[in-house]
């Protein structure tokens, strides 16, 4: 067996901290979740609650405060420890590139839960990074001028995802649209990677800034930025354009375009279905506890529902009640030239594949920017737009004829 094929191998020393924090989280999760299921069956026999509605009393409630005050002072020194340990295991380990099953195990995690692991302080939540050839930029590690061009290509990608996804294959060979397009155009293609769990609007406020930071610790000129992104990343392009603009940063005006590649533009009916579930789970006594199974959706996750991008789109709501689309509109910016690409798994457009179907997670409509209310629409240059026949969600990383439409569209 192989190193990178033995499990160990993918972690590191301060995961071992962080696996433990998850861990004493989880059991105390699920004991809560367990006394409000006893809870609820006592209450139909008429007796009393403990402090809230979901807690017990008397010796129930001792024992269950009991399990969960144990595992969180077991939890807590276990972390401790590791904490004070984890200087000499990283000198044992010799810490060297990361494998790219931890890689893409951490970014799995931070999209599910990764609003939970940043408020714990986990050190498995994910910071925004940008990266050249798989290394972390920054003011204190900016590349060497005799790499770069004044072309620089951000590459962020989508929910549950990090940047090293976008080198693909396709029939076996390799294909990664980024660095076709820097070898072709002259760009340099930056990666972003980034906890996809937190808020869209977080995320983007993250993106405004470090590309802010990027052209004062660039070694050349940055004469011209696009961006090319994949899913959520495109919400998170233009919610960091927003957030630019905003705060008057310098950095938009030199952003030439923009690909988007199956975003989410109005949502996704996947998540909506997982709102109907919390709907449904919270409408008996008996079912009420498991509801929160299925609030462990990260804020990320919720925000795909209908496509948020800003901070007015989900601050002061109850992400997990049910209710209707009430996000500020948000049209495409008019200097900057913009290009969809939608996918569907269908071989020909209907309205039900259209609506219901499209790539498998994001419907076309939504992914071409269309909506009900014209008001509402991302009016895309009939031009710019792309529909990949016989093509999932996750397949427009590997596909030539995507990849070709981008260079006929940039050429």
């Amino acid at each position: 067996m192989s190193a990178s094929s033995k499990p160990h191998h993918h972690w590191r020393a301060s995961d071992l901290r962080a696996v433990t924090l998850l861990a004493t989280d989880a059991t105390a999760a699920v004991t809560r979740m367990a006394e409000g299921l006893h809870q609820s069956v006592w209450r139909t026999l008429g007796a009393p609650s403990g402090a809230t509605p979901a807690r017990t009393r008397g010796l129930t409630g001792l024992i269950y405060r009991s399990i969960t005050g144990v595992t969180e002072r077991v939890g807590s020194g276990v972390a401790a420890a590791l904490t004070r340990l984890e200087p000499w295991l990283q000198r044992l380990e010799a810490q060297g590139e990361e494998s790219l099953e931890r890689a893409a195990m951490l970014a799995a995690l931070n999209g599910v839960m990764g609003d939970r692991l940043q408020a714990a302080g986990n050190p498995l939540a994910t910071p925004m990074t940008l990266r050249f050839q798989n290394k972390v930029l920054g003011g204190a590690a900016p590349p060497d001028a005799t790499q770069v061009t004044g072309k620089v290509l951000i590459v962020i990608h989508g929910l549950c995802m990090n940047d090293r996804q976008w080198a693909s294959q396709h029939a076996g060979l390799p294909i990664n649209h980024a660095e076709r397009l820097g070898t072709a155009l002259g760009y340099t293609p930056v990666y972003v990677r980034y906890n996809s769990g937190l808020h869209v609007s977080e995320n983007g406020h993250l993106l405004a800034q470090l590309l802010d930071d990027l052209a004062r610790y660039w070694p050349v000129p940055v004469t011209e930025l696009s961006v090319l992104a994949h899913s959520m990343g495109g919400l998170v392009t233009r919610s960091a354009l927003f957030a630019a603009g905003q705060a008057g940063m310098a950095w938009p005006d030199v952003l030439k375009n923009i690909v988007f590649l199956g975003t989410p533009h109005h949502g996704s009916p996947l998540e909506r279905a997982g709102n109907w579930i919390d709907v449904i789970l919270g409408s008996t006594p008996y079912s009420r506890p498991f509801a929160k199974l299925g609030q462990l959706r990260s804020a990320g996750i919720t925000d795909l529902r209908y496509g948020h991008v800003l901070d007015a789109d989900w601050q002061g709501h109850n992400r997990f009640r049910r209710q209707p689309d009430s996000r500020v509109h948000l049209p495409l910016p008019e200097t900057i030239a913009c290009f969809t690409v939608a996918a569907t798994t269908a071989t020909k457009r209907s309205a039900m594949a259209d609506r219901l179907v499209g790539d498998g997670l994001v419907p076309l409509h939504s992914a071409l920017g269309q909506h009900d209310n014209p008001q509402r629409s991302l009016n895309f240059a009939p031009d710019h737009q792309y529909l990949a026949y016989r093509t999932s969600h996750l397949a427009l990383l590997s596909s030539p004829a995507v990849a070709q439409q981008l260079m006929t569209w940039w050429e």
